[in-house]
């Protein structure tokens, strides 16, 4: 017996390879069928208009035949299933959540279970004040028209001009899916409700200095609003694209920030000068009143030691009187005779001075003009 693999292409039945393929080639054969039906068989020369009615039950059972046919096959086409990598699918029987399907290829029963495909892998991004008008490398962005969207009010009453973007993700497909009926428009009123509400608690300079501040006080806030609300989404990022005042007071803010830079440079200045002169006279002081405290105690010690020197004199001149007057006699008088130019000897019996000749002044050399 020959091997059907070993027939040759032009001998081999030609098989469907997909299930479209098979269904198709089956409903051909039922039209098939049917349209052979409508045919007058071989040998019967009899005209159509000559025989008996037609029996209308008959086209009724054949219709209800391939009706059913249909349903069959398009039961067995929709039991089968696919979930993508970056998505998951949730199962309802008779409208109740049966079970959630991870990615691959599934099976359910047709007509009762009802399949929902989620994508939980992609992030999903909301703009707020402007739009994006052209992506890729060089975006382009429209925020003319959605002024209502970043108009906002501080607290000191202020108006400013706030743009910033949303990103979130699914993390739960039940939730996103049959608790909130737009997940999208609900997470777009909730983020522009708590910026505002939030904005509105700061300043405008706050504001402004604070971006990544404010954005992370946002990101929290909002999300527990999302998960209050059971949305069943996670956010990925808030981020303040761009913080200015409305266009009609820019010209005026822009003088105000440059006084307010003069006045932070002035300042500066005056902090500068404050450093390099305070300190300066700070050590000055600390040197005079140092260089006060060493002069002090200098004059202390010499008053201690003329003291002390004048104790050890006065207990020797209560041992020897004689002696210690004459000692201190000449002491003095050697301590004050190289000073002295002239020196006169003045006797008893004499009416005059008689002059000493002074050797050291002749020692000296004559002063020259000019010296």
């Amino acid at each position: 017996m020959a091997n059907n693999d070993q027939q040759p292409p032009w001998g081999r039945k030609k098989r469907p390879q997909t299930p479209e393929e098979f269904i198709a080639q089956l409903i051909k054969k039922v039209q098939d069928y049917f349209s052979e039906s409508k045919k007058p068989r071989s040998g019967d020369d009899e005209p159509s208009s000559q025989r008996g009615p037609t029996n209308p039950f008959s086209i009724i059972g054949k219709v209800l035949i391939l009706a059913l046919i249909v349903v069959i096959l398009q039961g067995a086409y929709q039991s089968f299933y696919k979930v993508a990598p970056n998505e998951v699918g949730v199962v309802l029987r008779f409208g109740e959540y049966n079970r959630t399907a991870e990615p691959g290829l599934h099976l359910k029963i047709p007509y009762l279970e009802h399949l929902y495909k989620v994508n939980v892998r992609q992030i999903q991004k909301l703009e707020f004040g402007f739009r994006s008008t052209q992506g890729g490398q060089r975006s382009s962005f429209e925020s003319r028209a959605y002024d209502m969207e970043s108009l906002m009010l501080t607290a000191d009453t202020n108006v400013i001009n706030v743009a910033w973007i949303v990103q979130y993700r699914i993390n739960d497909p039940i939730n996103y899916l049959f608790k909130v009926q737009d997940v999208k428009q609900a997470v777009f009123d909730l983020s522009e409700s708590v910026t505002r509400r939030i904005v509105g608690n700061m300043d405008f300079d706050y504001v402004l200095s604070n971006r990544d501040l404010l954005a992370a006080a946002v990101r929290d806030e909002l999300q527990r609003e999302l998960t209050f609300l059971e949305t069943g989404v996670d956010l990925v990022a808030v981020q303040f694209q761009d913080i200015n005042p409305p266009d009609p007071v820019k010209p005026a803010f822009n003088e105000v920030n440059e006084a307010d830079q003069d006045m932070k440079r002035l300042v500066n200045e005056a902090e500068e000068q404050y450093n390099r002169v305070i300190p300066a006279a700070r050590g000055n002081a600390l040197k005079i009143v140092e260089e006060a405290y060493g002069y002090a105690k200098e004059r202390i010690n010499d008053a201690e030691g003329a003291a002390a020197r004048f104790l050890d004199i006065l207990k020797e001149y209560r041992n020897a009187p004689e002696v210690t007057r004459k000692r201190m006699y000449l002491e003095t008088m050697q301590r004050a005779l190289p000073s002295v130019e002239t020196v006169y000897v003045i006797d008893e019996g004499q009416q005059g001075p008689l002059p000493l000749l002074n050797l050291r002044s002749a020692a000296k050399p004559p002063v020259q003009d000019g010296q």
